[in-house]
């Protein structure tokens, strides 16, 4: 894709003090989690947030949309797709921050799922290094390499649901500890009886985590 494109919210170029990339799941799109802008805009009144549509059809369902095929996903193929795909999206975020005449300090990168295994691998591996990281039902893909290709340590926000069937939470049970050996600094919080969705504890611990992050106060 040309740049990122999909629903948006918050301040406009000028006004923006901080930029908010939100990324979704396999099978959905940036409607799927624009939703969330609201609820972290009242932490981050002057940010700008943008749930970008991923750049191919989901191969695996009549719909929606996905970050790279987990037709086959041995661990190999799943942390060779997520590197190409977080490869083609940094450029387009530094983009996006170039026309909010922001700088990569002023970035966060949050993702749901999918979305929050291309939030690890870009802000972790890749440029433009975040302020902060939120990763919702995700994972860390070849934890066993993190440390040495580490490019930076933002703060890492993990959630997972310990009743996800989808992505299950020793996924982020995993990340926390590779993370923690790293020297990335984490907060986890795993919710009982949550399945593979976000619910108001999560998005409450994600707008504090951003404010903390920019250092403004939480409404």
């Amino acid at each position: 894709m040309a740049g990122l494109d999909g629903p948006r919210f918050g301040a406009q170029p000028g006004r923006a003090r901080q930029l908010v990339v939100v990324l979704h799941g396999l099978g959905a799109d940036g409607q799927d989690l624009i939703q969330l802008a609201p609820d972290w805009a009242g932490a981050l009144p002057d940010a700008a947030f943008i749930a970008p549509d991923a750049p191919d059809p989901c191969d695996m369902a009549p719909y929606g949309r996905q970050w790279f095929s987990v037709q086959d996903r041995s661990p190999a193929v799943m942390a060779a797709g997520v590197t190409q795909a977080a490869a083609a999206l940094g450029p387009l975020v530094e983009a996006e921050l170039a026309r909010f005449g922001l700088p990569p300090e002023a970035l966060a990168l949050a993702g749901f799922s999918q979305g929050a295994m291309m939030a690890l691998q870009l802000g972790l591996r890749g440029r433009p290094s975040p302020a902060a990281i939120l990763a919702y039902s995700g994972a860390l893909l070849a934890p066993e390499s993190l440390a040495a290709e580490l490019v930076a340590r933002p703060p890492v926000l993990l959630v997972h649901g310990e009743a996800d069937d989808i992505v299950p939470v020793a996924a982020s049970r995993g990340a926390e500890a590779a993370l923690r050996a790293a020297g990335v600094p984490v907060e986890a919080h795993y919710r009982p009886g949550l399945p593979h969705a976000i619910d108001p504890v999560g998005v409450a611990a994600g707008a504090r985590a951003l404010a903390r992050a920019f250092g403004v106060t939480a409404g």
